[in-house]
């Protein structure tokens, strides 16, 4: 007889438990919670605001003009040129107007003070034919007429003589300054150039200050233009 421990065992061998499926990870990248309405509203007030101060905000350009002060004389020809650092020639100063800084002075010879009686000149380097002088003639105690005048300043300038016979239009007006001192005031719109003139009568001398510029620089720098032709007075 045989022991059941001697018979060899028949059950079948179970079956082998395949590996469970890996799954790759897929990395999402995070979605950012979307802001509240408020947050929205007040983001877009300050992009429109900021962008309302770019507009408003003039760009940045040459910088503004700087001036000297010019102190004539009306005197002898010695006696030319020189800014307001000379205290001698200030005090001794019978008129005085702004010259751009960066404007160079043209010496006067005598001879031209002798014919048209110009006692300064200043003219732009880049631009030399944008200038300003003035001209002075003694024995005048009060100003006459306004084209009278206008017309005896052009009989001694040959160039004023061509702007005036070319000129599209001539206006003229009569101002005082605080003292009450009067001024002849001229403008001419020329076919080529502009000039601006200021006359007047002090010390038994007539004075006429010119601020002359082709048309094209009179369109770009007419401000300062008419600066240098308001800054002019008697002193």
């Amino acid at each position: 007889m045989f022991s059941p421990s001697a018979i060899p065992s028949t059950s079948p061998t179970p079956p082998k438990t395949p590996p469970p499926p890996q799954i790759q990870s897929q990395t999402h990248p995070k979605s950012t919670p979307p802001k509240p309405p408020h947050l929205l509203l007040s983001t877009t007030a300050a992009a429109a605001a900021a962008t309302a101060i770019l507009l408003s905000t003039t760009p940045p350009t040459l910088a503004d003009p700087t001036f000297n002060i010019y102190y004539g004389t009306a005197a002898s020809a010695a006696n030319y040129g020189g800014y307001g650092g000379n205290s001698n020639k200030k005090d001794s100063a019978e008129y005085i107007y702004d010259v751009p800084d960066g404007w160079k002075e043209r010496l006067v010879s005598k001879v031209e003070k002798g014919t048209n009686g110009t006692d300064s000149e200043f003219y732009n380097p880049k631009r030399k034919s944008e200038r300003e002088y003035l001209t002075f003639l003694s024995g005048f105690r009060q100003l006459a007429p306004m084209d009278a005048v206008l017309n005896n300043l052009a009989l001694s300038d040959v160039e004023l003589q061509d702007l005036i016979g070319g000129a599209e239009e001539v206006k003229s007006e009569e101002r005082k300054d605080e003292k009450g001192q009067v001024y002849y005031v001229y403008e001419i719109d020329g076919a080529a150039a502009h000039s601006l003139i200021s006359v007047t009568c002090a010390k038994n001398k007539l004075y006429a200050h010119f601020v002359n510029a082709p048309n094209v620089e009179w369109g770009r720098d007419r401000e300062l233009l008419l600066h240098l032709h308001q800054s002019f007075k008697t002193v």
